[in-house]
């Protein structure tokens, strides 16, 4: 007999704890329980932060500052040759969001699509029209390259600050309150008369 056979069988039957049984159980006469409180009683359950009632640890922690991770603009990233390689653009076409769920290389259409332009070891020379809330300048250049066209929608954060990305100029024209309160021009003085002779 091997010491791994000794080891699987042992504890097979070890005999079962009994609770509530008095002194003889070897639990003592409160099985376990201690004195009294809500520990002792059946169906009792605690929070595993729960200290006693005094002032939890995760509310003693000092607070203070500002994340802006609630307000990231998200996107489903695709790779160029992720859709040459995929049979359903192999002769090209239209690529958006639907056809891109339909294609499954994308989840839904809850976010923005972003194509990058990764080709790996394939090749483009289909003519795809794209649009898409993002493309690369590498993906932009290949389709273009291929005859294809692309249309830029932008995120909702570009449309709110007027970014036009087909255009070319990433520079934001709805400027916010507070880029525009500095550039405000203060009024003209009024200029002092000319002094004359009788004065």
């Amino acid at each position: 007999m091997m010491i791994h056979d000794v080891t699987k069988l042992a504890g097979k039957y070890k005999a079962r704890k009994r609770i509530g049984r008095g002194q003889g159980s070897g639990q003592g006469k409160q099985s376990g329980r201690g004195h009294k409180g809500a520990g002792s009683r059946t169906s009792h359950s605690t929070r595993h932060q729960f200290e006693g009632g005094q002032m939890p640890y995760f509310r003693r922690m000092p607070k203070f500052g500002f994340s802006n991770v609630n307000f990231k603009t998200r996107f489903w990233i695709v790779n160029l040759g992720s859709i040459v390689s995929h049979p359903d653009f192999a002769r090209g076409g239209a690529i958006n969001a639907e056809t891109l769920v339909k294609a499954g290389l994308i989840r839904d259409t809850s976010r923005g699509v972003k194509v990058l332009g990764d080709l790996g070891e394939h090749t483009l020379t289909q003519k795809f029209t794209v649009e898409a809330a993002r493309v690369s300048s590498s993906a932009r250049k290949l389709i273009e390259g291929a005859g294809g066209s692309v249309n830029e929608t932008g995120s909702r954060r570009d449309r709110v600050r007027g970014i036009d990305r087909n255009s070319g100029d990433p520079t934001p024209k709805n400027l916010t309150k507070k880029l525009r309160r500095g550039s405000k021009k203060k009024p003209a003085k009024p200029e002092a008369a000319a002094p004359t002779e009788e004065s």
